[in-house]
């Protein structure tokens, strides 16, 4: 596990995009997370998996710095998370607008850019949704909706990106697709996706990190055996090892 000492720098260029080091947090009389510990490097891809109520949600909360640990340590490349929050991109499960909102995909897109118009292009690009610049947001598809999110996150240049949730009520075929950008986006950035959706966990992710209040960062040969169902059924010495 991750050692304890902190005499780093702020954005130190050897650090790791993202480190959590016996992290607990608790909301009132209910323990969250607890000794959580876990690297994720730049670049690749860390799935964190695990059941409804396991602490994903809090997790990414407290790696965007929008929580503060109740102990234990957190690093977004070598500073505090609030200090690193320019070079972390966030994709939220959905964004929500009225029907009438009268916002295009570049203009979505562009709500994540400081130097905005090449930003938007590179980030379109990347995405695949150049041809969707001119639409209306609220007039696409859950899909083609994601990839517009996730090209907001990427025209702020992040190191880091964190997803949640992304291919949740998403047509099959898209979710396909849309894990395809994914892995290709981690061949150059630091990706963590937070999801139910076992199609991330594979040959292609860098590690795979099973989260239930604790957790357990899960070897290649664990992936496919008992030891994964052991742990969405609950029982501790499967997550404790």
């Amino acid at each position: 596990m991750p050692s304890t000492s902190h005499n780093r720098m702020a954005h130190c260029p050897d650090a790791p995009a993202l480190l959590f080091d016996r992290v607990g947090f608790s909301y009132p009389e209910v323990c969250v997370l607890n000794e959580v510990s876990f690297i994720a490097s730049a670049p690749g891809l860390t799935a964190v998996i695990g059941p409804n109520g396991g602490g994903k949600t809090t997790l990414l909360k407290i790696a965007l710095g929008l929580l503060t640990p109740r102990d234990g340590r957190v690093e977004v490349f070598g500073a505090r998370p609030h200090r690193a929050c320019s070079r972390v991109g966030y994709v939220p499960q959905y964004m929500t607008l009225q029907p009438d909102f009268p916002l295009t995909v570049r203009e979505a897109v562009g709500m994540g850019c400081r130097h905005r118009r090449t930003a938007e292009d590179r980030a379109l690009e990347q995405t695949g949704i150049q041809d969707l610049a001119g639409r209306s947001f609220s007039e696409l598809s859950g899909g083609q909706r994601q990839r517009v999110l996730i090209a907001r996150a990427l025209a702020g240049s992040p190191g880091l990106l964190l997803l949640d949730e992304p291919t949740a009520a998403i047509d099959p075929a898209f979710a396909e697709q849309l894990r395809d950008l994914i892995f290709e986006l981690a061949e150059t950035l630091a990706v963590l996706v937070v999801s139910h959706d076992l199609a991330f966990v594979g040959e292609r992710t860098g590690q795979t990190v099973f989260l239930n209040r604790s957790c357990r960062v899960l070897s290649d040969d664990e992936l496919g055996g008992e030891l994964l169902w052991s742990l969405y059924r609950n029982i501790p010495e499967a997550l404790h090892g």
